[in-house]
């Protein structure tokens, strides 16, 4: 046997050996990244589950037939339907449950402020009002804002308080529903990446008219 057909029944085994293990993995070239200079593992394997083909990659695994991503495990990834519920029955649990403890004092601490203002302005309120009640029904009346506060100042002054009251119960409804809205957002950002290679920068730059500074996208 000559040596070209030796060679060329190598090439032909060699073919052959390709196409069989082509479809049990194939491998990507792993691209640097410009930013950090750091090669990024993106190789793709591929292989049979059932009637479709499961591609298994760094970010996931991608079903075929059901066109679903399947994160690998040890990425949490929360529920945002799950955290707003949780936020909703307990201020601070989606926070927990996202993994975002540093919010959950921030949390707690507004309400202690809107606990604080609203126990206030409802003893203000409570004891304006029987103060000024008392007088009206009472022409010798004898409450502890005497010398103090006319009856027309009480009348004020229950108003006002009542006012308060009003603002710390709707301040505190928002806030309620800002932390809920913030589970639920975070919990949607929480494996949200921007590549490090999309920037915008100054760069010099030479033209046939000179030299200048331009601005410069990567992507």
């Amino acid at each position: 046997m000559s040596a070209s057909v030796k060679h060329t029944i190598i090439f032909l085994l060699v073919v052959c050996c390709g196409i069989v293990l082509v479809p049990h993995k194939v491998a990507a070239q792993a691209v640097p990244d410009t930013s950090l200079n750091n090669i990024i593992d993106d190789t793709l394997h591929q292989k049979k589950a059932g009637p479709g083909i499961v591609m298994v990659t760094p970010e996931g695994q991608y079903n075929g037939d059901s066109t679903e991503v399947t994160r690998k495990k040890g990425r949490f990834q929360p529920n945002p339907k799950k955290a707003g519920l949780y936020s909703f029955l307990v201020p601070g649990l989606g926070q927990l449950y996202n993994r975002q403890y540093w919010k959950i004092p921030l949390v707690y601490v507004g309400l202690g402020v809107a606990g604080y203002f609203f126990i206030d302005n409802l003893n203000n309120y409570q004891s304006y009002r029987k103060a000024y009640i008392g007088r009206i029904n009472n022409p010798y009346y004898t409450d502890k804002y005497v010398g103090l506060y006319s009856t027309t100042q009480l009348q004020q002054l229950q108003n006002d308080y009542k006012k308060y009251l009003d603002l710390t119960v709707l301040f505190s409804a928002i806030g309620y529903a800002l932390q809920i809205m913030d589970a639920v957002t975070s919990a949607h950002l929480k494996n949200f990446d921007i590549s490090r290679d999309i920037s915008l920068r100054m760069k010099p730059v030479a033209t046939q008219t000179g030299i200048g500074l331009g601005l410069v996208m990567n992507f």
